[in-house]
């Protein structure tokens, strides 16, 4: 196991200012996209301010320090999110909907994919950062979420790249077994796919339910990987870097400084 550790840096994301895992939060869910991301910064030139700011930590920080700031968004509403209160989690689907395995994103999941792009649209306004760096679960239903968020917000140039390990809690229920590497290729052709990803999803088993522990495992590698091989996925992500829960609503966004 990696021997890095991460933190959230406070005081710059209005997600820091609540406990989200306490009775209040169930009763009063966050917003799905906040607005500025959560940037506590109201100021028409705060993207820039904040910048300047992430530039300094990482120019006086020692060589075994790094910041990085992580957008990080939930995929848009799927026919599973819609079926799952009805059927549960085991069936594949009821004769007139489809849900499983890996279902695609429902005419509001869709809308609220729009709603994020709308949202990047106005920050470029006051000069958000473009992500050097997109990374995406292999569920159809985030691919399809990435792709119409970013839609003309990144340069054509810049693929996002498909991460096995990113992905919702495995195993059980249908709606979390991946379509092919094949599909995903001739499907998506314009985003990259990792290293080593194979033809079929032999991850995903039809009897155990991975734990948090194993996801949260899965989530280390990713940030070591981001961490470790870039040098220029949410409940388990805000774990291993021992944040405070934030349950993310389908279709929303929200920013951490690393």
């Amino acid at each position: 196991m990696s021997q890095r550790s991460y933190e959230v840096v406070e005081g710059f994301f209005v997600q820091e200012r609540f406990r989200f895992a306490d009775a209040y939060s169930r009763s009063f869910p966050p917003k799905a996209l906040p607005p500025r991301f959560g940037l506590i910064d109201r100021s028409d030139d705060r993207w820039k301010v904040f910048r300047k700011k992430i530039n300094q930590l990482n120019e006086s920080s020692t060589a075994r320090t790094q910041y990085k700031v992580f957008f990080i968004g939930r995929h848009g509403e799927g026919f599973h999110n819609v079926a799952e209160a009805k059927y549960g989690t085991k069936e594949n689907g009821d004769g007139e909907l489809i849900w499983g395995p890996d279902p695609e994103l429902t005419t509001l999941g869709k809308e609220q994919a729009k709603a994020a792009h709308h949202a990047w649209k106005q920050e470029r306004k006051f000069n958000i950062p473009i992500p050097g760096k997109l990374y995406c679960s292999p569920l159809t239903r985030a691919i399809h979420t990435n792709k119409i968020t970013f839609d003309s917000i990144i340069p054509e140039s810049q693929r996002t790249m498909i991460i096995e390990d990113l992905r919702e809690t495995n195993g059980v229920h249908t709606c979390d077994k991946r379509r092919t590497r094949t599909y995903i290729e001739q499907t998506f052709p314009e985003f990259d796919i990792e290293e080593g990803f194979i033809e079929e999803d032999t991850l995903w088993d039809p009897e155990v339910r991975e734990t948090h522990a194993e996801m949260d495992a899965r989530m280390r590698r990713m940030l070591d990987m981001i961490f470790d091989k870039d040098q220029e996925q949410c409940d388990a992500v805000l774990r291993v870097m021992n944040h405070r829960q934030y349950i993310l609503p389908t279709g929303g966004s929200y920013s951490n400084l690393i």
